[in-house]
C-alpha cells in the first residue's frame, strides 16, 4: 500500500487534490485507517488517478467524470468522453472566431465598403415564416430551409431571409425564409408570399456569420452617413453558403438594408 504522500508523488497530484477527489467520490483510497484516518492507495489506482486528472483538466463536470469511471462498458465511456470533446471543440471554435473578430475591430478598416443601391421588384416566393427568439434563429433556419428544399426541389436561385427590427431590438421577432420559384406551392409550413418592391443598400459579407454584426455595423454607418432613412425588415441573400461548399472562406451573404434617399450629399 502507498501513503497519500507517496501516491501524490507518483501521480503528480497534490495531497489536497487527492482528498478532494476522495470527498467527491471520484477516487476513493484502497483503505482508510479507522484510527488515524490516514488514506492508503494501491499501485493499481495510479492509472485511474491519471484518468481523473486528465478529465478534470478538460473541464469535464464532476457528475460526468463519475459516470465515465463507473461505466463498465468501454464504448459508453468513450462516447461520454467524445461528447465532451466535441463541446470543447465547439467552444474553441467560438473563441477563435471571437478573437479574429476582435482583432478585425481593433484594426483600422482599410478596405472601403462596397455598397450598392439596388431597386428590387416585387417577387413571389416559397416561404416559411414565424415569430422566433433571436437565440433560436439558427435552429429555426435549419428546419425551415430543410422544408423549403423538400418542397421547392431543384435550385431556382439563392435563398434569402427577412428579419424584423424587433428581432435585434427586443430579442424576438418575425423571420421569413424563402426560396425563389416560379410556382410556389402550399405544403406544410411552406406557402407563397409576395415580397414587396423595395430599394436596398446592399453589401456582401464574406465568410462565416460569427462576425456578420461587424458588416451590419459598417453598413449601418454608411446608411447614416449617406442620409438614407431605414424602412422595413433587413434582407439577407445567401449567395454561397454551407449548402454549396464546406469551405467558410467561400461563403457570401448579401445584406440588404431597406432605404429611401432623403437628400443627396
Amino acid at each position: 500500500m502507498l501513503t497519500i504522500g507517496e501516491f501524490s508523488r507518483l501521480t503528480h497530484l497534490s495531497v489536497r487534490t487527492l482528498r478532494r477527489y476522495h470527498d467527491a467520490g471520484l477516487l476513493e483510497p484502497a483503505t482508510v485507517d479507522d484510527t488515524t484516518g490516514y488514506r492508503y492507495y494501491s499501485p493499481d489506482q495510479i492509472p485511474a488517478a491519471q484518468v481523473v486528472h486528465r478529465l478534470r483538466e478538460l473541464d469535464v463536470p464532476l457528475p460526468d467524470v463519475q459516470r465515465i469511471l463507473r461505466s463498465p462498458d468501454p464504448s459508453t465511456r468513450a462516447g461520454l468522453v467524445s461528447d465532451h470533446l466535441q463541446r470543447l471543440e465547439s467552444e474553441l471554435d467560438r473563441t477563435r472566431a471571437a478573437v479574429v473578430s476582435l482583432r478585425r475591430l481593433l484594426q483600422p478598416e482599410r478596405t472601403p465598403l462596397d455598397v450598392e443601391l439596388r431597386e428590387v421588384p416585387a417577387t413571389t416566393v416559397a416561404a416559411v415564416e414565424d415569430d422566433v427568439a433571436h437565440d433560436n434563429v439558427l435552429d429555426w433556419y435549419a428546419g425551415a430551409m430543410a422544408e423549403l428544399d423538400a418542397v421547392v426541389g431543384e435550385r431556382t436561385g439563392a435563398p434569402g431571409g427577412l428579419y424584423d427590427n424587433s428581432l435585434f431590438e427586443e430579442g424576438h421577432g418575425h423571420v421569413l425564409l424563402y426560396r425563389p420559384t416560379d410556382l410556389p406551392r402550399r405544403v406544410g409550413r411552406v406557402h407563397p408570399v409576395t415580397l414587396p418592391a423595395v430599394e436596398l443598400a446592399v453589401v456582401t459579407h464574406v465568410g462565416e456569420h460569427h462576425d456578420i454584426d461587424v458588416t451590419y455595423g459598417r453598413l449601418g454607418a454608411w446608411v447614416v452617413a449617406n442620409t438614407l432613412a431605414v424602412a422595413g425588415p433587413v434582407r439577407e441573400t445567401y449567395l454561397v453558403g454551407p449548402r454549396d461548399t464546406p469551405h467558410p472562406s467561400a461563403w457570401r451573404t448579401e445584406i440588404g438594408w431597406p432605404v429611401f434617399r432623403v437628400t443627396s450629399r
